[in-house]
């Protein structure tokens, strides 16, 4: 569910007509052979309210079963005739015991009375990045550089929607699934901001600069602040390393410029996910509106 000028995702082939979201099944679960539906991708139960809310409000989102319990039901209330109103094809939601959501999101999970079963969202790439980009005078991007943790990722889309970022570009290898835990860190970011997939890193920076944007990576070494790196407005790629092993040398030598945080206290450094949101807020605070 990005903005009107947001990257597009590709689409996927819609599922079977399903009831309408305003009606809920109330009473046991339904019975079906061999009881919930296998799993259709990495991210097929998400759990949470703001992760299930939001997608189950997104069109490119293909919803298959909604477990919740009453109280999880009353939460999503508005969110069943937003989704109504909208024409949304939704399945009947299944009122379910909370030991049952226990099993169902996994242990440790904090499911919050809600676990969504539903296709992973169709992908988008750099192209489509590119295009969205070319509609407007200033963008950001985010290009994470071997970040694993999925909290840490999961809170690095939040601040990437929250600032208006277009994307997070990620590689293929060595960075996790959009799973239930990364959607619930993300409070509902996923449906908002595409995370593209890349075999390598400074090869997308190469095709990013092809349509305009310049990468600056953070480094707590570089002499220039982040302010001083970028400048006013444009279109900028800010590339995070992982903690304690920064930017791999190719990316960091791909970079065409390196900045680091204006941090003047005892421990200089930050978690990569608080750097992230750090870094959006000084870009879109030069930059102005978009």
């Amino acid at each position: 569910m990005t903005s009107p000028q947001g990257p597009s995702r590709r689409k996927t082939k819609p599922s079977a007509p399903t009831d309408s979201a305003g009606r809920h099944a109330r009473g046991k679960a339904r019975r079906g052979r061999g009881g919930p539906s296998q799993s259709r991708g990495p991210d097929h139960r998400l759990f949470g309210l703001h992760a299930v809310r939001e997608a189950w409000l997104n069109p490119e989102r293909v919803c298959h079963r909604l477990w919740a319990t009453d109280a999880g039901l009353r939460s999503m209330t508005a969110a069943f005739e937003t989704a109504k109103t909208g024409r949304l094809r939704r399945p009947a939601p299944e009122t379910v015991p909370r030991d049952r959501l226990d099993r169902l999101a996994g242990a440790g999970a904090v499911h919050q009375g809600v676990v969504l079963e539903a296709d992973p969202l169709p992908p988008t790439d750099l192209e489509d990045v590119g295009r969205s980009a070319a509609l407007r005078d200033q963008a950001i991007v985010v290009m994470l550089d071997q970040v694993t943790d999925p909290h840490n990722i999961g809170a690095i889309l939040r601040s990437a929607a929250a600032f208006g970022a277009l994307a997070i570009v990620v590689t293929a290898r060595h960075t996790p699934d959009v799973t239930g835990t990364l959607a619930k860190s993300a409070s509902g970011a996923v449906e908002h901001v595409p995370m593209v997939r890349v075999r390598n890193l400074a090869q997308a920076l190469g095709r990013l600069k092809e349509h305009g944007f310049r990468a600056v990576g953070l480094a707590e070494e570089a002499e220039a602040t982040l302010a001083e790196a970028v400048g006013p407005g444009g279109k900028t790629v800010i590339v995070l390393g992982a903690e304690g092993a920064g930017l791999r040398h190719l990316t960091r030598d791909t970079c065409d410029a390196l900045a680091r945080l204006p941090t003047g206290g005892s421990i200089a450094s930050l978690n990569v996910s608080n750097a992230a949101a750090v870094a959006l807020y000084e870009l879109r605070r030069g930059s102005g509106p978009r």
